[in-house]
């Protein structure tokens, strides 16, 4: 079984974030360099108008650059380094930081079938320690059987693409069996996404089948949830929590919702939302209950 630990608390930041490699993916040094040039300027008591003068640039530039939104110029970085007194060694390490801001991600050769909206967090999935999901509609991505992806993404895309975009669904699922440290994944899943059928009855086996298995790791925790919970308590759509290795990165949420993606990031609302979760998970079935109920639902089909 995965942690229990689900808490939306965070420990303080260091003062000196140690440098990262990029690993083909910019995320995560955006967001290590845009949390700490935030601090820095909140220290030398700057405005982000201040911020955008020394730069020659604007308010949305330094803003989009302190929530790790955007790649970061280094001469910009050593501008703003300079002005909020930063000493030589965090200038080093934030400017190590700002070359890796420019890296490509690593979907950068499938980019052409993935949405924009959904870019941030599949970085965001690679990188990090835990993923907490909850899923009303169909079975999550990272859990899904390679008949039962092609069988959902027929349903909206060319066939001519179809094959490319089950590769690159399977693909984000290695993040499982990572080395040293695979994701830590924590599904909550409707009980009606497993009634809904999807592709042939052979498919639905194959995929409740692939949930059991996926249970038997110690860093996968699947707990199925009663029908209709996600009107009553998880609002309006699915629901998945990111948390990094790095501690001085802020917990990501991600909402995807009908061709687009909310990614609240008011410390209000990310706790918000890790409430939401954890009363899904107290809800829930408890996990040693999934496979006696996988079960029960697969003699259906």
């Amino acid at each position: 079984m995965a942690s229990h630990t689900i808490t939306g608390s965070r420990q303080s930041p260091p003062a000196h974030p140690r440098p990262v490699r990029a690993e083909g993916d910019p995320l995560v040094p955006r967001m290590l360099l845009g949390r700490r040039l935030h601090d820095l300027r909140e220290a030398a008591g700057l405005s982000r108008r201040d911020a955008a003068r020394t730069i020659d640039g604007s308010e949305s530039k330094i803003t989009r650059l302190e929530l790790g939104q955007a790649a970061a110029k280094p001469g910009d970085v050593s501008r703003l380094l300079a002005r909020y007194g930063a000493d030589a060694a965090e200038r080093t390490t934030l400017l190590a930081l700002a070359e890796q801001t420019n890296a490509r991600a690593w979907w950068h050769g499938d980019g052409d079938i993935v949405a924009r909206w959904v870019r941030q967090y599949l970085s965001a999935e690679q990188a990090a320690k835990l993923v907490r999901t909850f899923e009303a509609q169909f079975v999550p991505g990272l859990l899904q059987t390679e008949d039962y992806a092609r069988a959902l993404i027929r349903r909206d895309h060319p066939e001519a693409e179809v094959e490319r975009r089950v590769g690159f669904r399977l693909r984000r699922q290695r993040v499982l069996r990572r080395r040293p440290r695979p994701l830590n994944l924590w599904i909550v899943l409707d009980e009606a996404a497993l009634w809904r059928p999807t592709g042939s009855p052979e498919t639905m086996r194959g995929q409740i089948r692939h949930i059991v298995e996926l249970c038997r790791r110690p860093n996968v925790t699947v707990q199925i949830a009663p029908f209709g919970i996600s009107g009553r308590i998880a609002g309006d759509g699915p629901l998945t929590l990111v948390r990094f290795p790095q501690q001085s990165l802020q917990d990501m949420v991600y909402l995807e919702r009908p061709d687009k993606a909310v990614y609240p990031v008011r410390r209000v609302e990310i706790e918000r939302h890790w409430h939401v979760f954890n009363t899904l998970v107290t809800e829930a079935a408890p996990p040693e209950q999934t496979p006696q109920i996988l079960a029960g639902i697969l003699a259906t089909y």
